[in-house]
């Protein structure tokens, strides 16, 4: 099982070290894709499942499990819950988790247990299998957060001072959005395109009868270009029957609205623009959640991430990178919630 069906398929089964590549010729196994279906000459097979869908998870059983990059799965809990009841075969069942360490509930709490044996690798470990230039990206992370996080596999604790805290969004978490009244796409647009531009901040954001903010998906993506973003812009809006695209025009002026609208000319759309600093934006938002007003729709961990390391004395050369997801994320709740009246009809996802 992995975060996503293409995960599974890309990575665990096709992949440069996946189970097809790394089966010796002699116990070759047949793969059908069609059927999420691995089977080697022995006769013993093997299902694909997506973290994604937990109830796919009902009614099949198994002896063995491998769980890759677990503490990416949005619905973690939901998930290993299904798989755990359907680990009932055999004598022995087990189950084998291979992930980046990130301090999520489910993580924690696996670790806790006496059930548990616990094995960690770094990246340096790996060195001889890798690109010689990699060892240059490497130099560039060593000593930071990301880095320890990534190449040292460390679970690091929250960070002293951030607007946000792994704890308090576990707390306020939900697996299914209820009827929403209005919902509403942010985009956080890059000023470049390209593999080394800063990310497309996209996210949806609903809210409900009661004005409490869900927040329903990220697809934010990195190097996109400005019809590409636009695009994934405005198929959200459709997808989520949203009221409005908010987007902020700092770097890009008029241009943004042309673009998106060049894609569909009659959505609802807003520009924003910011006069104050990010941290000055976002400290309105951070109370927001401390009061329980917002909820993640499942676990969004690239965001979160952001989140959890944005400190009030943030500073985009010191961390190495733009946390575009977060500044999507305050516009979108700051035009539901602090900047508009109750209004719209009840809608479900």
């Amino acid at each position: 099982m992995a975060p996503t069906a293409a995960d599974a398929r890309d990575i665990m089964v096709e992949g440069e070290s996946g189970i097809l590549a790394i089966s010796p010729p002699w116990s070759k196994p047949s793969y059908e894709p069609s059927k999420r279906r691995i089977t080697w000459p022995c006769g013993a097979v093997a299902m694909l499942f997506s973290a994604d869908e937990p109830e796919r998870l009902r009614g099949p059983q198994h002896d063995a499990a491998w769980c890759d990059e677990l503490c990416a799965w949005r619905y973690g809990e939901a998930a290993w819950d299904m798989l755990s009841f359907g680990l009932r075969l055999g004598h022995h069942p087990r189950s084998c988790i291979t992930t980046t360490p990130k301090p999520t509930a489910l993580l924690k709490r696996l670790m806790a247990s006496a059930a548990t044996e616990v094995t960690r690798g770094t990246t340096y470990d790996n060195l001889d299998n890798l690109a010689a230039p990699f060892r240059q990206i490497i130099a560039a992370y060593e000593g930071t957060r990301l880095g320890r996080q990534e190449l040292n596999a460390e679970i690091l604790a929250d960070l002293p001072g951030a607007l946000w805290s792994r704890a308090g969004l576990d707390k306020n978490r939900a697996q299914k959005a209820p009827s929403l009244t209005r919902i509403v796409v942010a985009v956080d647009p890059p000023v470049t395109s390209g593999e080394k531009a800063d990310e497309c901040g996209i996210i949806v954001v609903g809210l409900d009868v009661n004005r409490k903010a869900y927040v329903i998906a990220d697809i934010s993506a990195q190097g996109l270009s400005p019809q590409a973003w636009a695009e994934r812009a405005v198929a959200a809006y459709h997808h989520y029957q949203a009221d409005r695209i908010v987007a902020e025009v700092n770097q890009g002026g008029d241009m943004v609205e042309t673009i998106i609208r060049q894609v569909d000319s009659a959505v609802s759309y807003r520009s924003v623009r910011a006069s104050r600093g990010k941290v000055t934006r976002a400290e309105p938002i951070s109370a927001l959640y401390e009061k329980g007003k917002v909820c993640h729709v499942g676990a969004m961990t690239i965001l979160e991430d952001q989140m959890c390391a944005f400190t009030s004395d943030f500073d985009k050369a010191r961390m190495g990178y733009s946390p575009d997801r977060v500044d999507a994320l305050v516009w979108a709740l700051t035009d539901l919630m602090i900047n508009s009246a109750p209004t719209g009809a009840l809608r479900k996802l």
